[in-house]
């Protein structure tokens, strides 16, 4: 068996992925087997029991926003009593930032990878703080929620048809190339996705402050364009997923309580450990003390070798996540050891031009001892508070050596 051969194979289909945010639809009606009774939430499955704060919050605030639920406690007692399930985004083609929770109600943004036929979804980006993904459910949180469902996602998908559809990776190529890293740091992409959108906006709408008030919602939330980033990242590691022979992680995501990991050549099997509390910068008043442990499906970012991995691009995130410009340079050399290639398309101007590290490979990780760096935000540990932060954070390593564990005996290697 030539694994070289499979990961490289891996690798091509995921950077030949090309993603087109093609429109919004209703969850119910475009994910696939979403249902009423169904919520999808961030990381590898989970139980209300074992759930995080943030995570029982954002679960409480979607079934509150359906109107199955008044309060946590008998969103508690919903999702106990079974006529509530809970499922893994990733196991509906689905991602979602933090909390990552969608209902059936949600507008969610639908990609296409014109390459391979895949589609892959996100719901809209709510900002920064006190918002739904956080764990966030007051008054104000839904009711933002319901002007973006009821008002803004309406428009959006009418200037986004008009568009004929957004190519993600063409603007994460540029956004790279202006500051970005593709994860915790999108003021150029989310500007870059405002610019495309305003002019197709104002076309569809016939009401001038309607339209006044998307784009500045657009133009304001420095995170706008995170959530079809997202989606767009899915779609690419899809295409490099179900490999046979090939030691490359396919999905990196977290729920709050545990990180898991898929290989492409290891199907649909999770591999997870405990998360760790990330290290960061605090909002003031907050401490690490308040935070919760590692949560959100945005680590398909750095699966796809952006993010993390692309933070010789963005020395500025080191104002939010903390560090300095010359960290953020060596942790993109870094994750060089633990990579497969670098990317074709996605350059960072700071090392010359040089592809990002693409295509995180279980037998370097174990073999040099290094595990991925990611950069994320920090959400408070009690459920309804919101952002309290954002910080680096390292994936435990006892996943990655279950998972090459696991492809041994599988291949018999």
């Amino acid at each position: 068996m030539d694994i070289d051969k499979a990961n490289s194979e891996a690798c091509e289909r995921m950077m030949e992925s090309r993603p087109l945010v093609v429109g919004l639809g209703k969850a119910l009606e475009v994910i696939p087997d979403m249902r009423e009774d169904l919520l999808l939430h961030a990381g590898p499955p989970i139980t209300w029991e074992r759930a995080s704060g943030p995570m029982r919050g954002a679960i409480t605030g979607a079934l509150i926003f359906e109107g199955k639920a008044k309060d946590e406690k008998s969103a508690q007692a919903l999702v106990e009593s079974g006529k509530i399930a809970l499922e893994p985004c990733h196991h509906h083609q689905a991602v979602g930032p933090m909390a990552g929770v969608i209902c059936s109600s949600m507008s969610v943004y639908i990609l296409e990878d014109t390459v391979h036929g895949n589609k892959s979804f996100s719901n809209l980006n709510e900002g920064y703080g006190k918002v739904l993904r956080y764990g966030a459910y007051s008054e104000d949180v839904l009711e933002r929620l319901r002007w973006m469902e009821d008002v803004m996602a309406p428009v959006l998908n009418d200037a986004i048809q008009a568009s004929e559809g957004i190519d993600i990776r063409a603007l994460l190529a540029e956004a790279l190339h202006m500051g970005d890293e593709g994860h915790n740091r999108n003021k150029a992409g989310s500007v870059l996705f405002t610019k495309i959108l305003a002019p197709f906006i104002v076309r569809v709408t016939k009401d001038s402050e309607v339209a006044a008030q998307i784009i500045q919602n657009l133009g304001d939330n420095a995170l706008s364009v995170l959530n079809p980033v997202m989606a767009a990242c899915k779609a690419m590691v899809d295409a490099a997923h179900g490999i046979k022979g090939s030691t490359i992680v396919s999905v990196m995501a977290r729920n709050g309580t545990d990180f898991g990991i898929r290989i492409s050549g290891l199907g649909d099997r999770w591999f997870t450990a405990p998360v760790a509390v990330p290290k960061g910068l605090y909002f003031p008043g907050f401490t690490e003390e308040d935070a919760s442990g590692d949560i959100g499906d945005s680590t398909i970012t750095e699966t796809a070798g952006i993010g993390g991995f692309a933070m010789a691009s963005a020395p500025a995130i080191v104002t939010f996540v903390s560090g300095t410009p010359r960290d953020a340079i060596n942790a993109t050399l870094e994750m060089y050891e633990i990579c497969f290639t670098e990317h074709k398309y996605f350059t960072m101007p700071p090392l010359d031009f040089r592809g990002t590290p693409t295509g995180i490979d279980i037998r370097k990780i174990v073999e040099k001892g290094i595990t991925p760096r990611v950069n994320t935000g920090i959400a408070h540990k009690d459920a309804g508070v919101g952002q309290v932060g954002a910080g680096l954070v390292r994936p435990p390593m006892e996943m990655f050596e279950q998972a090459l564990v696991a492809f041994a005996e599988e291949y018999k290697i």
